[in-house]
């Protein structure tokens, strides 16, 4: 909001936790390596860990000397400086005291809750209760926000008691990427795009999610979610909402997500008479992972489990701009490559006047976005292949790509890790890359479905091997509508 002012101290509760280490410590320290950080911008991490404040300025060190960046010693000079640790039970108020007297008066501070999802609604009461929510301050969210669509209306409402829907910020990594942004760009910065962005001349999209790592000692965690909560709910919807959505009338917040709210509302509910034949559901066994023997997903738990590591879906947005095309989203654990893929799949041409020969070549136009391993997008085109021929022309399909690694140089190189773009949204006080609260619940009332569905029609997980690309309904799921993964 206009009147909002610039936050000046992040408050990082979990502050020893992974994510904290492994991605929230070094996005500020490359945001303040670039000269993002205001001078007198503070960093608070607390945890119930005792720790004392030598121990964790190594810890956090080591943590952002592990990035394959490396680290800057004069950097990291600064950026220690900024740097404190506050050992303290946020969901009491007596932490919350001890909190409260480290950020001292006159601060507009974001509190960062890298923590159990269980407890956010505890540690917004506890803020709220010592007086810590006043105006210009922001709590930022990580998902996954509540199991379901009840538990999630919960977790929003007690923390909507202590904040209000301007100042909450429900992060997805996904969109922090560069490319992932880049799509808001493609389609609405050029005019070239847009005018085909429909079902007259899309066939059809394809969303890929694929992870070469299995569950391991996460599987708590994951057990009481799956694939499905775990990144069909948050990550593949909001993939899907920036490819499907309307042209929003600016860059607002509101106005970006509410055309996003628009495509969840249309999306074609899975009920149990169609679940078996859009839906596949899988779990991996043991098998062959990057060279490696690697185990099941049950020997890693210890016990039989029912909970899938593999969601396969084709999802139907019931609008003008999508009626007919279905896009086909695909998730799992222990798949064969690491890649996170959009793939827009154009029709072919209606009529070729090209002989038999080069007939055979003609292959319909497809865009790939690439948003993990590398970053990427490409555009697949017909062209006359280069030398002679008896008659008539060969064609052959060439990329037209927008390699960021191949485009940029220098500053601009470095491959920034999504977060960064984030932190510095909410310091600004920028909520356009962030989930509001309805479309959190739109999207787990969609999810919801599918997995009433499963359970009216005991639809249990399917094994797979690891190393290998999902059951064979997978493949099934596509070709029915004879198409195929673009592997």
């Amino acid at each position: 909001m206009a009147d909002q002012p610039l936050a000046d101290m992040l408050v990082l509760f979990g502050g020893t936790g992974d994510l904290a280490q492994r991605m929230l410590f070094p996005s500020l320290y490359f945001l303040d390596a670039d000269g993002f950080l205001s001078d007198s911008f503070a960093i608070i991490a607390t945890a119930r860990t005792e720790l004392d404040h030598d121990a964790f300025i190594a810890q956090v060190k080591e943590a952002v000397a592990a990035r394959a960046e490396g680290l800057d010693e004069k950097a990291w000079s600064r950026f220690e400086k900024r740097l404190s640790y506050v050992v303290a039970d946020a969901t009491k108020p007596e932490g919350a005291a001890t909190l409260k007297a480290a950020i001292g008066d006159g601060r507009t501070p974001i509190y960062y809750l890298a923590v159990s999802p269980s407890i956010y609604g505890r540690v917004a009461a506890a803020l709220s209760a010592a007086g810590m929510t006043g105006h210009g301050t922001r709590i930022i969210l990580e998902k996954p926000i509540g199991r379901d669509l009840e538990s999630s209306k919960v977790t929003n409402a007690a923390v909507a008691e202590a904040f209000p829907e301007e100042s909450i910020f429900r992060i997805d990594h996904y969109l922090g990427k560069e490319t992932v942004q880049n799509l808001l760009a493609l389609r609405f910065a050029n005019t070239l795009f847009e005018p085909l962005w429909n079902n007259l001349t899309i066939d059809h999209v394809q969303i890929t999610v694929a992870e070469t790592e299995g569950v391991g000692d996460r599987w708590p965690y994951y057990d009481e979610y799956g694939a499905l909560r775990d990144m069909v709910q948050n990550h593949m919807l909001q993939l899907l909402c920036l490819v499907a959505m309307e042209p929003p009338a600016d860059m607002e917040p509101d106005s970006v997500r509410n055309e996003k709210v628009k495509v969840l509302r249309s999306l074609r509910p899975v009920t149990r008479s169609d679940v078996q034949t859009v839906s596949v559901r899988g779990q991996y066994t043991s098998g062959v992972s990057s060279g490696q023997s690697v185990t099941g997903y049950e020997a890693e738990r210890g016990q039989h489990s029912d909970t899938e590591t593999f969601v396969a879906l084709r999802v139907d947005i019931d609008n003008w701009r999508w009626a007919g095309v279905p896009f086909f989203l695909r998730t799992g654990k222990r798949l064969p490559e690491r890649r996170t893929q959009i793939a827009i799949q154009f029709k072919p041409v209606p009529h070729s006047i090209f002989d038999d020969a080069a007939r055979e070549d003609l292959a319909a136009n497809r865009l790939v976005i690439d948003l993990q391993p590398d970053e990427d997008i490409e555009l697949l085109l017909m062209n006359k292949a280069p030398g002679l021929a008896e008659r008539g022309m060969r064609l052959q399909s060439l990329p037209l790509s927008l390699s960021l690694a191949k485009a940029y140089s220098g500053p601009n190189a470095r491959r920034r890790i999504a977060y960064e773009r984030l932190i510095l949204d909410v310091i600004q006080n920028n909520s356009t890359l962030f989930v509001r609260r309805d479309e959190v619940e739109r999207a787990w009332e969609w999810v919801d479905g599918v997995a009433d569905a499963w359970r009216e029609s005991n639809m249990t997980p399917k094994p797979y091997a690891a190393g290998s690309w999902g059951p064979a309904g997978a493949f099934a799921l596509i070709e029915r509508s004879d198409r195929a993964w673009y592997d």
